[in-house]
Order: C-alpha cells, then sequence, then structure tokens
C-alpha cells in the first residue's frame, strides 16, 4: 500500500474472506488511470491484476466528403482503410469500403484529378520501399479503373516510399501511420 501511495494512489477496497486478502488500489499518474486489485492467501498464494484506463482510440476510415474537404483545404489527405498484406500491393478486400469513398469523391467532381501517392514506413531497404510503394498506388489506381469505370487519365499512381512520413518510425504506431495512401489533388 505504502508504494500505491508513493505515486499518488489509494487503496478504494479491502476485504477479507476466510484467509484471503483483497486490496483494489486506484493509481492515478501522468494523466493514466491504473487500477490494481490484489488478493493474497494464507497460503503464499497471490494474485495481482492491473487495468489501465484510457480513451479508446477511434480511426475515422475514408469518407467521400472529408476526402474532397481534405484536397480543397490542403490539397491532398491520407486514406486510412486501404490494406495490403506486409510487403505486397495486392488490395485487400477489407479496403473496399474505403475505394468506394474515393468512387464517390471522383464522381461528384467529375473535374478532380488525383495523385494516388503510396507511402511506407522505413522499415527494410529503400528501393524496395520505393517500388512497393510504386506498386501499391497503382493497384488502387487499378481498382478505381477496372473495378468502377473512373478514367485512368484522371488518376496518376506515384510511390513516394518512406520519404514522408508523418511520424516517427520509431514505434510501431508511428510505423502504421506512416503506411498509406494519400489522394493529391492536381
Amino acid at each position: 500500500m505504502n508504494a500505491a501511495k508513493a505515486v499518488g494512489g489509494g487503496q478504494v477496497y479491502e476485504f477479507e474472506d476466510g484467509g484471503t486478502q483483497y486490496s483494489t488500489i486506484r493509481i492515478l499518474k501522468e494523466g493514466v488511470e491504473i487500477w490494481v486489485e490484489v488478493s493474497g492467501a494464507n497460503n503464499g498464494m497471490h494474485n495481482v491484476q492491473l487495468v489501465s484506463k484510457q480513451l479508446m482510440k477511434q480511426d475515422v476510415l475514408a469518407n467521400a466528403a472529408a476526402l474532397s474537404s481534405g484536397i480543397r483545404e490542403t490539397g491532398r489527405v491520407a486514406v486510412y482503410g486501404i490494406y495490403f498484406d506486409t510487403g505486397k500491393a495486392d488490395l485487400k478486400p477489407a479496403s473496399d469500403p474505403a475505394v468506394a469513398e474515393i468512387v464517390k469523391m471522383l464522381k461528384a467532381d467529375t473535374n478532380l484529378n488525383i495523385y494516388v501517392v503510396g507511402h511506407t514506413d522505413n522499415a527494410g531497404q529503400f528501393a524496395n520501399n520505393v517500388k512497393l510503394s510504386q506498386d501499391r498506388a497503382a493497384s488502387v489506381v487499378n481498382a478505381l479503373v477496372s473495378k468502377h469505370a473512373i478514367a485512368a487519365t484522371r488518376l496518376t499512381p506515384f510511390g513516394a516510399g518512406p520519404t514522408s512520413p508523418v511520424a516517427s518510425n520509431k514505434t510501431e504506431e508511428g510505423k502504421a501511420k506512416n503506411r498509406r495512401v494519400e489522394l493529391v489533388g492536381q
């Protein structure tokens, strides 16, 4: 209990039941709320459970209006929700909703021409990442043209590889953000 108090925590519940003691401790440290349940029996067995309370991360995937707005306001927009297997360029079926939103955007604005830009994290060889990002961009363009009848003249694939990160490649979260497809207005 003293260790919990030393880091700003406090006991919120204590109970003893036939030789087993239970304590629940709440610790708030650096903005993170942690709940610890400790139980100990006379036979020397102990159990510790930790629960960290955090906001649930929500990813907003592609939405035609948001894509269009992003291109109008900043000239480009990242499309999260386009998926590939590691080291591969084939679109996974889970990408279909994001591709459908790109189609809606392009059909709503028939004067809009875009670069479809593939990005990777920095894992692996530079040349391989540039080629992979180019192949992934081409795969998205191919889906738009062959499955959704978007004119190929409106779309230009480009592979940027790892050259334009939006986050640090030192963490898995950062790498995930860097693996993306962007739409850039022409």
